[in-house]
């Protein structure tokens, strides 16, 4: 994973120099999915997660044909809701976690005014606030999701993974608007310094829009 961003890296900064360059925002909606082994040898429990609205700024560069390299610096918000089987009085744990997350993504297109195009590539960031915003229940078997907003919990900050995407753009003049589709796998697991739960990660499904100014346009 570090080879694979350090590689992608440099070749955006030895692009820069004859890169179409573009640079802009992208907005919209963020929801996940969390996933968690509570013990050594257990079934994966799937735990619905929170979402909202996320945004991003954007650089990309085209230093061949119809390909390129995108840098975004977005927020993205996160969590998980557990709740009980209990139909007569369920109870709920809610668990807020917003990062701020960097994808540097591998960007393909085909087409000249409108264009289709396809992106991957490794994604890293930390994590800017944990907030327990619900707790009601604990000590269940199998274990549930802890806690990760107090000051004794110990919470992985850093968080890296994979990411693609796929959407559509239009060209006015040196103005770009597109919209985009993308899906996450996140490796991080929050808890991974202490001893709660045995495994655990999060996948994110976003919708976007987005809006590119040309800032520099490439040596033809």
């Amino acid at each position: 994973m570090v080879k694979s961003f350090v590689s992608l890296f440099l070749f955006f900064l030895i692009g820069i120099a004859s890169a179409q360059t573009s640079v802009g925002i992208r907005g919209g909606i963020a929801s996940s999915t969390y996933n968690y082994l509570p013990t050594a040898g257990t079934r994966s429990v799937e735990v619905p997660g929170l979402g909202g609205p996320t945004f991003a700024l954007v650089i990309e560069h085209f230093n061949t044909k119809n390909a390129g390299i995108e840098v975004n610096i977005q927020y993205l918000p996160s969590g998980f809701r557990q709740s009980t089987d209990d139909e007569l009085n369920p109870q709920t744990n809610e668990t807020a976690l917003d990062y701020l997350k960097v994808p540097v993504l591998s960007s393909f297109y085909i087409g000249k005014g409108g264009r289709f195009q396809i992106k991957l590539g490794p994604h890293f960031g930390f994590l800017l606030n944990a907030e327990d915003v619900q707790r009601e229940f604990s000590n269940t078997n199998p274990p549930e999701l802890p806690t990760f907003g107090g000051t004794d919990d110990n919470t992985n900050n850093f968080m890296y993974g994979l990411t693609g995407g796929a959407g559509l753009s239009k060209l006015f003049g040196k103005s770009t608007l597109s919209a985009e589709a993308r899906f996450s796998f996140d490796f991080t697991n929050p808890d991974s310094k202490n001893d709660r739960v045995f495994d655990m990660n999060f996948t994110t499904l976003e919708f976007t829009l987005a809006y590119l100014f040309q800032i520099r346009e490439g040596e033809k």
